[in-house]
């Protein structure tokens, strides 16, 4: 089978292979940590938890730093260094879980878990930006709507099949085969990015320089980039817009299943799948939607329609109206992760383009801890035991917090609309972009 090209057919069996077994490992592991290493412990949901703050950890520490060296690098080979790293580590903690038990006590054990995630995460933050630039130097622009659309399909694909793996290949096989998999998965997604036969594309930049000043000299010149492109800042100011919202979801659902649905909480990964099957079906025909009527229009419309789903989900009060919801959510959703792979790839040129994504992960990631933060914070304290009615429309802690998480995601959209209005219209950006100091910046700095 091909798609699109060979080498983006390529490129996509890696990012198959990769994404199924990391939503794999890290549900394994969850479980793992949770109900065996620790079982019976007061501590282990604290330890699972810290889980999330370990990759946080990693994305914002290595995040900026990789995207220097992401656009000094050839992007083929950063990406097959990341894979064996990658491998590596979880092929030592495999290692070490094959190991007879009582070798090391639980508390070593789970400080050599945190030390695999932190360090697997960031060689993450070399490989994802990575990824991203090759795209644009094996997909023509013409093609990279297409290409997103499948990206994004694939992406939804593993998150239905992975995490529901995990329980069963726990149960049976164990944390070692788990983990061997996952180790195995990273040799097969080095092997389809090392098929891939791409000549990098002359680059115009100045010869980098070296040492800490040179790191921070061109990490810089990103920033400046970033703060002297109005397509780039407002799409950091709606991104984490639209993920502290988001996260709000993310990290309550399951208390909205139990007391918003009446269902039990076996049922918050049937709500997971529904949302994957409007995702794959949403991520088919995104690509034909922003050729016809323009990326950044079909970004900035799809997060309002996905704002206005999260309302319509928060005032669910059956299971079955649930699912159907979420898997028209997942439409638009799909359609807003489309398409901003090409308004990115047209706005930033390739030469600054590693660091450009560099700044929108751990940007990202904030905006997702605040989001749990706040989200966690509201439903825990201000709107504890919240249960009024207004207008004949019930509210409760948790619907409202989805509430307004969906008018967030809906404002960020309409933000979108204004701050993008002119991007479909905008030349692609091949060479490196200078910045003038003195051009006028509406948006402030992101």
């Amino acid at each position: 089978m091909r798609l699109i090209n060979r080498d983006f057919t390529f490129l996509w069996v890696g990012q198959l292979v990769s994404q199924v077994g990391d939503f794999v490992f890290s549900t394994t592991l969850s479980l793992w940590v949770g109900t065996v290493l620790l079982a019976g412990r007061s501590y282990a949901p604290a330890a699972v938890s810290a889980l999330i703050a370990v990759v946080a950890a990693g994305t914002l520490l290595a995040g900026p730093v990789a995207g220097v060296f992401v656009d000094r690098w050839d992007h083929r080979r950063t990406m097959l260094a990341a894979d064996l790293v990658r491998a590596a580590l979880i092929g030592a903690l495999t290692v070490v879980a094959f190991l007879p038990d009582g070798t090391f006590s639980p508390t070593t054990v789970l400080v050599l878990v945190y030390a695999t995630v932190l360090l697997a995460t960031c060689a993450a933050q070399f490989f994802n930006p990575a990824r991203f630039a090759l795209l644009g130097d094996v997909v023509e622009p013409a093609e990279r709507g297409r290409a997103a659309g499948i990206g994004q399909a694939t992406q939804a694909i593993a998150t239905i099949a992975g995490p529901p793996l995990a329980a069963p290949l726990l149960l049976s096989a164990g944390i070692r085969w788990a983990l061997l998999i996952n180790a195995l998965s990273f040799l097969a997604s080095f092997a389809a990015v090392h098929a891939v036969r791409t000549t990098t594309r002359e680059r115009t930049r100045p010869v980098p320089g070296t040492g800490l000043r040179g790191v921070r000299a061109e990490f810089t010149e990103g920033l400046r980039l970033v703060r002297g492109s109005r397509v780039v800042t407002a799409l950091i100011v709606t991104i984490c817009l639209v993920t502290i919202g988001t996260s709000a979801l993310n990290s309550l659902n399951v208390f909205f299943v139990t007391e918003n649905l009446g269902a039990g909480s076996r049922w918050f990964g049937t709500l997971e799948m529904a949302l994957g099957v409007g995702l794959v079906a949403g991520a088919l025909g995104a690509g034909r939607l922003g050729a016809r009527f323009g990326f950044a229009r079909v970004f900035s419309l799809g997060l309002v329609l996905t704002g206005v789903g999260l309302v319509g989900y928060a005032r669910t009060t059956a299971l079955w109206p649930a699912l159907m919801v979420l898997a028209v959510v997942g439409l638009p959703v799909a359609a807003v992760n489309t398409a901003l792979t090409p308004v990115l790839l047209k706005a930033v040129p390739q030469s600054h383009l590693g660091r450009v994504v560099a700044v929108i992960g751990p940007a990202q990631q904030v905006a997702a801890l605040a989001g749990v933060a706040a989200s966690g914070w509201l439903a825990s304290s201000v709107l504890r035991g919240l249960d009024v009615s207004i207008a004949g429309i019930h509210f409760g802690r948790i619907d409202s917090v989805f509430t307004v998480a969906g008018l967030i995601v809906a404002a960020g959209g309409l933000y979108a609309m204004t701050a993008l209005r002119f991007a479909d219209h905008t030349e692609e950006t091949d060479g490196p972009v200078r910045p003038k100091a003195e051009s006028p910046h509406p948006l402030g700095p992101a």
